[in-house]
C-alpha cells in the first residue's frame, strides 16, 4: 500500500480525535518506537493486538518483548493496536472506516499476521470488535487468501476451544522463539495458499490450528531458556497515563510456590532466572533510553529472585545518580519481602500490598498459599512501625473447601491489619479487596465447582457488612462478571458460539465494571442452547475428559490431581526450590537454566 493512501487513512481520523475520550489513545508516535523498514516489499508483516484499551495493552511487558523482537529480523516487521473504547467503534462504524495500526497507520487487514494475546477471559468480545472493524470474517472458516492469518498467545491459548471458532493458529508456550519460527515460515511459504499454510503450521511444535487439528491432537507447550531469551534495551515510552506507567525488566519466568488456585504457576513451571548481571545492564540500559524514573523488577514473585539483594546494591547508586526508584509488586507476608521493602526507602510513600488469599490458616493450607498467622502478624508490625501508613489487602472468596469461619477470618485479619496500623499511626488506612474464585484450567482446581452468582454476592456484601470505620475501605469483584469469566475459561467450542452472540448483541469489554451487561450474555446463553451451570457450578471427575486435555502444559494432569487431594486434606506442598522435587511433570527440565542457582 502506498504511503498516501495510508496518509488519507490517518487525515481522515483528526476529526475523531476530538469527539473521543483519551484521544492519546489511538496517535501513536511514542517514544521509543522504531521506525519501519521502508523499502522492503517483502516483508513479513505482524500486526500485535491487544485486546484491551491503549492504558492496559501498554503495560503489558509480553509485547514490548516481542516488538522490538520482531524489530531485529530481517525478514519481518511489526506495529500495534489496541481494542478501541465504544466511542471510537462507533466512529468508525458509522463512516464504514477500518481500525488502523498505531504506527504506520494501516488497516488490520492490510497485515500478513495479527496476533492477539489471550490474558483475560473477559476480554473475548473485544477480539471480535477488533475483527469486525477490520473487515476481517470472524470465524476461521470464512476468512479467503486475502485475509490476515489470526494467531494467539497467552495463558487463554492453552484452554483454547472457546476461541477456537475465531483464531487459526494458537500458539503455547514463550513466545520469543516460536514467534520467530512462525515467521520464518510464513517468509519462506509466500507461494502457499492459505490453508496449505495452516496445515503446515499445525505441525510446527507448540502451534494448535483447530480448523485442521480439531480438538484430538495433542499439542506441547513450548518452554524457553530465559538465558538464551531475546530481552529488549529499550521500551516505548506511552503517550499517555497507563496502568504500569514505568521502565521493566523480567528477572524470572515461572513460579514453583504452587498455590493450588494460581494458573500462571502451573503453566509457566519451571522457574527460569536470568542472570543478576544481564538484569542490572538492562536495567540501566532501559532507564538511560526511556528517561523512566521509576523500574519495575517484573515476574510472578519477584522477592523469590535469589539475587534480589545483589542487584538493589548494584543498581541503588545508579537509580540515585538517576533519581529514580525500584517498584515491588505485590509482596508476600514473610519476613525476606519485608527485609526488601525495608530497603527501598521511597516506598514508605507509597501504600503496600499484600495477599494472604484466605482468612484463616486451615484454609490457606487448603490454597497452598504458605503463610502463617505468624507472618501475617510479623508483617504488619514490621511494615507499619516502619513508617508506612496504608496497606491494600487482596483476598478470594467461594474457594474450595470455604466455610463461615473462613469469612469471619477475612473479616479478622483485615481488623487486625488495622488495629495494628492505627497502634502507630491514627492516620493509618487499610483496603481489602475480595474476588470471587473463578476455578482455572491446567490447575489443582480444574474440577472443582464455582460458587453461584448470589452466594457469592451475598459473601461480598456480609464482609463488607462488617466495616464502618472511615479509614477501612472493603471492595468485592462483581459476581456475574466472575461467573461469565469461569464460563469462559472451562468452557468447549460451544462457548464461542455464546461469545460471538453476546458480542453481536452489544457486549464490550466485559472486564470493566461500567460496560459489562449481564443481561446480554443471559440472553446469549439462552439463545445458544448452553446450560453455563453445568460449566460452573458441577464437581468434576477425574476420567472426564476436559475441553483443555489436548494441550499439554508439561504439568500432569496425576499431578495436578494429587496436589487437589492434598488440598481437600489441608495437606501443604513445599516449593521444589527449597525442597525435594515434587514430581510435577517437568523435573527434567529443572534447573537446567544456565541461570538457575
Amino acid at each position: 500500500m502506498e504511503d498516501l493512501s495510508l496518509d488519507l487513512y490517518w487525515d481522515r481520523r483528526w476529526d475523531y480525535l476530538t469527539q473521543v475520550k483519551r484521544p492519546s489513545r489511538y496517535i501513536g508516535e511514542e517514544w521509543g518506537t522504531l521506525p519501519p523498514k521502508s523499502g522492503k516489499e517483502d516483508l513479513i508483516n505482524l500486526c500485535l493486538a491487544y485486546p484491551d484499551v491503549y492504558e492496559v495493552g501498554m503495560s503489558y511487558v509480553g509485547y514490548q518483548i516481542l516488538y522490538f523482537l520482531v524489530k531485529s529480523l530481517d525478514i519481518a516487521d511489526v506495529d500495534r493496536v489496541y481494542a478501541p473504547w465504544p466511542d471510537m467503534e462507533k466512529l468508525l462504524l458509522s463512516d464504514r472506516e477500518p481500525l488502523i495500526s498505531l504506527e504506520m497507520k494501516r488497516p488490520l487487514k492490510s497485515f500478513d499476521v495479527i496476533g492477539f494475546t489471550l490474558q483475560y477471559e473477559l476480554n473475548a468480545t473485544n477480539i471480535l470488535t477488533m475483527l469486525d472493524l477490520s473487515f476481517i470474517p470472524l470465524r476461521s472458516v470464512n476468512r479467503s487468501e486475502g485475509d490476515p492469518i489470526i494467531i494467539a498467545g497467552g495463558p487463554g491459548a492453552l484452554a483454547p476451544m472457546p476461541y477456537a471458532p475465531f483464531i487459526d493458529v494458537f500458539c503455547m508456550g514463550d513466545g520469543e522463539e516460536l514467534v520467530v519460527e512462525l515467521l520464518t515460515f510464513l517468509s519462506e511459504s509466500r507461494l502457499l495458499k492459505r490453508h496449505e499454510k495452516l496445515k503446515l503450521l499445525s505441525e510446527i511444535d507448540g502451534c494448535y490450528v483447530p480448523m485442521i487439528s480439531g480438538p484430538n491432537k495433542s499439542v506441547k507447550r513450548r518452554i524457553l531458556s530465559l538465558q538464551r531469551a531475546f530481552a529488549p534495551e529499550g521500551c516505548i515510552v506511552p503517550s499517555d497515563k497507563i496502568v504500569h506507567d514505568r521502565a521493566s525488566v523480567e528477572v524470572f519466568r515461572g513460579c514453583s510456590r504452587g498455590c493450588r488456585f494460581c494458573q500462571a504457576g502451573m503453566i509457566y513451571r519451571p522457574v527460569r532466572y536470568r542472570k543478576p548481571e544481564e538484569v542490572c545492564r538492562l536495567a540501566k540500559k532501559i532507564l538511560s533510553k526511556s528517561g523512566y524514573e521509576e523500574l519495575g523488577l517484573v515476574s510472578l514473585s519477584t522477592c523469590d529472585y535469589p539475587w534480589l539483594k545483589d542487584v538493589l546494591d548494584n543498581l541503588s547508586p545508579f537509580l540515585s545518580e538517576n533519581k529514580a526508584v525500584l517498584n515491588l509488586p505485590s509482596l508476600r507476608m514473610d519476613k525476606k519481602a519485608v527485609d526488601i521493602a525495608l530497603k527501598l526507602e521511597h516506598m514508605r510513600k507509597k501504600s503496600l500490598t499484600f495477599a494472604p488469599e484466605a482468612g484463616t490458616q486451615r484454609l490457606r493450607n487448603v490454597i497452598n498459599k504458605g503463610v502463617t498467622e505468624e507472618d501475617i502478624k510479623n508483617t504488619l508490625e514490621t511494615v507499619f512501625e516502619a513508617g508506612w501508613n496504608r496497606v491494600k489487602l487482596y483476598f478470594m472468596m467461594g474457594l474450595p473447601t470455604e466455610r463461615d469461619e473462613d469469612l469471619q477470618g477475612i473479616v479478622d485479619v483485615t481488623r487486625l491489619a488495622y488495629s495494628i496500623g492505627r497502634s502507630f499511626n491514627k492516620r493509618a488506612s487499610l483496603s481489602a479487596s475480595i474476588a470471587g474464585f473463578v476455578p482455572k484450567a491446567h490447575t489443582p482446581f480444574q474440577w472443582e465447582p464455582q460458587d453461584s452468582i448470589d452466594e457469592l454476592k451475598n459473601k461480598g456484601l456480609w464482609i463488607k457488612s462488617r466495616f464502618h470505620e472511615r479509614n477501612i475501605s472493603v471492595s468485592y469483584h462483581e459476581p456475574t462478571q466472575s461467573f461469565i469469566e469461569a464460563v469462559i475459561a472451562k468452557g468447549d467450542e460451544r462457548v464461542g458460539d455464546v461469545i460471538e452472540r453476546a458480542w453481536k448483541y452489544g457486549a464490550r469489554f466485559d472486564g470493566w465494571g461500567e460496560t459489562f451487561k449481564f443481561s446480554l450474555w443471559q440472553r446469549a446463553l439462552e439463545d445458544c442452547g448452553v446450560d453455563p451451570y453445568k460449566i460452573t457450578a458441577r464437581q468434576l471427575s477425574y476420567d472426564e475428559v476436559l475441553p483443555w486435555d489436548h494441550i499439554d502444559v508439561g504439568v500432569t494432569k496425576e499431578f495436578l490431581w494429587l496436589e487437589r487431594t492434598k488440598a481437600l486434606k489441608g495437606e501443604v506442598t513445599e516449593d521444589c526450590r527449597w525442597s525435594s522435587c515434587n514430581e510435577c511433570g517437568l523435573q527434567r527440565l529443572c534447573f537446567v537454566d544456565e541461570g538457575a542457582p
